[in-house]
């Protein structure tokens, strides 16, 4: 019975979260803000689906490793932007982030899971900056980190889930691949 009760009071405390959207200073516009902002752009999505994609590709470990890569490294670049701490060329290496990622797909690179780790993680600095420093001046930063690393998560995982439908049909995974890296460069030149 308590389980049905959770199962009903979740989804309505989730629903009533907008509705504190004009009170002022309030947590959920953190977590919203965070979870919206991998969304608010293309270049993003992109490279946060092609991580999962990749990992799916590679298997084993890398299933876990190298999103788990991405995720806590974009963490660490997230407070960097929020302390105010610059990177250069954050958004040429966002969009450089997306074409390498396509073209590693693309290309069909076997990586070993260390190194896909290492390159998923550097990338990630980038991602999590922008995360960081566009973060909402009322946002709580506990909440919009936790926001934008849940969604994070979600794009990896289609990701993982498009790579595991997809299984070994290699001439589809470079097909996406090369999508993703030429989207990468249009981006980079918008």
């Amino acid at each position: 019975m308590r389980l049905k009760h959770s199962l009903l009071v979740a989804p309505m405390m989730v629903a009533a979260m907008p509705a504190l959207a004009h009170t002022g200073d309030h947590a959920a516009s953190g977590l919203v803000d965070g979870f919206a902002h991998p969304f608010g752009g293309l270049d993003h999505m992109l490279v946060m689906v092609a991580v999962g994609l990749l990992a799916a590709v590679l298997g084993g470990r890398a299933l876990w490793a190298v999103p788990a890569s991405f995720t806590s490294m974009m963490l660490v670049g997230g407070v960097m932007g929020f302390i105010g701490i610059e990177i250069p060329a954050v958004e040429a290496g966002i969009a450089f982030s997306v074409i390498i990622f396509g073209a590693v797909l693309a290309a069909e690179v076997r990586c070993v899971t260390s190194v896909a780790m290492i390159l998923a993680g550097m990338f990630a600095i980038f991602h999590g900056h922008a995360h960081g420093a566009e973060m909402p001046m009322e946002a709580v930063a506990g909440l919009y980190c936790l926001g934008f690393i849940s969604a994070t998560i979600l794009l990896h995982g289609m990701g993982l889930a498009i790579g595991t439908v997809l299984g070994h049909r290699r001439m589809i995974h470079r097909w996406a691949g090369a999508g993703i890296s030429i989207a990468g460069v249009v981006l980079s030149l918008i």
